[in-house]
């Protein structure tokens, strides 16, 4: 399978559909382990800690299910897709702390806070990731 043929054939899905998925899948994780996390570390490096973890389940399901059409080389993949997901963990950290320290609690939510504000941090780097991955980590040359 190479080429667009990859790009069609994966579970039939449009490649925008997979990367929804996968890419649901791996923020899923990243925003589950931030909770043992938080329990032994402060929230930001624990965010920060979370990201790298959904990263590298992410690398994995984007390049066998979302991307496999890339023939570029691994080492050139790996080191895209680092520098990608790291101005998005920018991203992801500041909006999560920003919400968590200031906006949500300015709205009075006091429930979940951290749990929603990395929620929602998640979410804001979604979508530079998915171009950024398209891009360049994945690209076809």
């Amino acid at each position: 399978m190479t080429g667009a043929n990859a790009q069609k054939e994966v579970f039939g899905l449009p490649q925008s559909v997979r990367f929804l998925l996968a890419g649901g899948f791996a923020a899923f994780v990243n925003w589950v382990v931030r909770f043992p996390l938080s329990a032994v570390m402060p929230f930001a490096p624990a965010v920060a800690l979370a990201n790298v973890i959904g990263m590298i389940v992410g690398f994995v399901i984007y390049r066998r299910y979302v991307f496999p059409g890339s023939q570029r080389e691994f080492t050139y993949q790996v080191r895209d897709f680092i520098i990608v997901n790291l101005l998005s963990m920018i991203v992801v950290v500041a909006i999560s702390v920003i919400f968590a320290d200031h906006l949500l609690p300015m709205l009075g939510l006091t429930w979940q806070v951290e749990a929603i504000a990395h929620a929602i941090g998640i979410a804001a780097g979604a979508v530079s990731n998915f171009f950024g991955h398209r891009q360049f980590s994945f690209a076809r040359h």
